[in-house]
């Protein structure tokens, strides 16, 4: 299998991560996840990084997880496996998903995960767990009902329904269906946006994001963001962003 291939955009402050394995349509494989979170270990470490845009080698995006791993699953083989997604997720970099194929149950996970999701108009979508006689693991129920919700979870799920890039876009699935020539550029400038921002702020932001999905009232929600929006106001990067702010605004009137 080749190896994940990174590429660290310095000038964009954003790292592709293309799961490089297209003979076997870049299924999950322990070598594979070794290497995503050895990966996203480094990315988070490097002060150059800002964001990370996820996608895979033509023609998938990721056929979920290697199907000779899953006939003789075990609670930990199949956690191990999970890691290939849940690394992602536990990210304090902002990820984008460019799905650029299909993207088959885990797959589908690895996008699911994913702080936005972008889609080509060739991605296709499909949970397949019914198919394979295989019961959704990973939280991929929990994932897929937050994003689309209830109905369109069942479809999918339950009733087999896969969809291609404007189908997702409709179904709030993905944020963008793009021609599939231009994903990979659409995706890496949407990366660049958060990559622009102080790394530890955006950080704040991303686990404050998390966060709200366990609160409920808006006073709660207050209290959530106060302390943190102090700390922002202390820091050198909100003087120095302040700052450059007002000058322009001096510049109009």
């Amino acid at each position: 299998m080749e190896q994940l291939q990174l590429d660290v955009r310095s000038d964009e402050r954003v790292a592709v991560v293309t799961l490089a394995d297209p003979e076997r349509r870049n299924a999950l494989n322990a070598t594979m996840v070794t290497e995503i979170v050895e990966v996203f270990d480094q990315l988070e470490a490097d002060d150059g990084v800002g964001a990370v845009v996820v996608t895979g080698a033509a023609p998938a995006f990721c056929a979920g997880a290697n199907l000779g791993n899953l006939a003789e699953a075990t609670r930990e083989s199949l956690t191990d496996i999970y890691e290939g997604f849940l690394r992602v997720a536990r990210s304090s970099l902002p990820t984008v998903a460019a799905v650029n194929g299909a993207a088959v149950g885990a797959g589908m996970n690895l996008a699911l995960v994913c702080d936005v999701r972008l889609a080509a108009e060739r991605a296709r979508f499909d949970t397949r767990f019914v198919d394979l006689g295989l019961h959704p693991g990973g939280g991929h129920t929990w994932m897929l009902r937050n994003a689309v919700g209830v109905q369109n979870a069942a479809a999918m799920v339950l009733f087999g329904q896969i969809l291609d890039g404007r189908a997702a876009e409709r179904a709030g699935l993905v944020w963008r269906c793009y021609d599939d020539a231009d994903l990979l550029d659409e995706a890496v400038a949407l990366a660049a946006r958060a990559a622009s921002g102080p790394k530890p702020l955006v950080a704040e932001i991303k686990r404050t994001l998390a966060d709200m999905g366990g609160i409920d009232t808006h006073p709660a929600a207050v209290d959530r963001e106060l302390d943190t929006q102090v700390w922002s106001t202390r820091q050198p990067f909100f003087a120095e962003r302040l700052a450059a702010f007002q000058a322009k605004i001096s510049k109009r009137t």
